[in-house]
């Protein structure tokens, strides 16, 4: 039997439909592709506490296509931070072909699965880095540096400060509203803006909070 049947191809697509965003055909199957192998190393890597492959079409990859309005105006050099099983950067990735996204992750089995969805996808413009954040020297800023659950916003923004400049955006994905995070946002840290979104098939808040470094 098939990890992935009509049913979430249907679901992906008046998902998508539904937050506006569109994707061709091949895009689809890339996406749907995904989905196959995170449920099938899923079973073995523990990727994500989501096990029901109906609930992941939800809370992974629609969850994911919601910020590609506010990701589309920006740059072209994309980090996921803490990417874990790929969320938001490999649907990312799909979406946006002509720019460049790099994983990062200090959980070895986590890189090992991200580089095999990388081969498999034949996904060039993926690189996969396995590092502790602190420890990642990239060659130069990037242009926007994004994060799933990863952690506090105060720790986003100080663990990833030394990856970008006052031009960067940093996108934080976060459930409810993090008013109490936000208390602890370093100095040089402000919100230039903040989204409610409406994810089809998730119960629950989702935020995004876009930063920016003042100096």
């Amino acid at each position: 039997m098939s990890l992935v049947t009509q049913r979430h191809a249907d679901e992906l697509s008046r998902g998508a439909q539904q937050l506006s965003v569109s994707i061709t055909p091949e895009q689809q199957e890339s996406l749907l592709g995904y989905l196959a192998l995170l449920i099938k190393w899923n079973k073995a890597y523990n990727l994500t506490a989501v096990r029901d492959p109906d609930e992941m079409v939800s809370r992974h990859l629609l969850d994911s296509l919601s910020i590609v309005p506010h990701v589309g105006p920006l740059g072209d050099n994309w980090l996921d931070v803490g990417s874990g099983g790929g969320m938001p950067g490999i649907p990312l990735a799909i979406l946006f072909p002509e720019r460049r996204f790099t994983l990062l992750d200090s959980n070895g089995k986590k890189t090992r699965f991200l580089t095999q969805v990388k081969l498999e996808l034949k996904l060039a413009n993926l690189d996969v880095v396995h590092s502790r954040v602190e420890a990642f020297t990239p060659e130069r800023p990037f242009d926007g540096i994004v994060s799933r659950a990863f952690s506090s916003l105060e720790d986003f923004s100080n663990w990833t400060r030394h990856l970008g400049d006052s031009e960067t955006r940093w996108l934080a994905m976060k459930g409810l509203h993090p008013d109490d995070e936000l208390q602890a946002l370093p100095a040089d840290f402000r919100v230039e803006s903040a989204h409610a979104l409406e994810v089809p098939g998730c119960q629950g808040q989702r935020h995004l909070l876009i930063l920016r470094r003042t100096q």
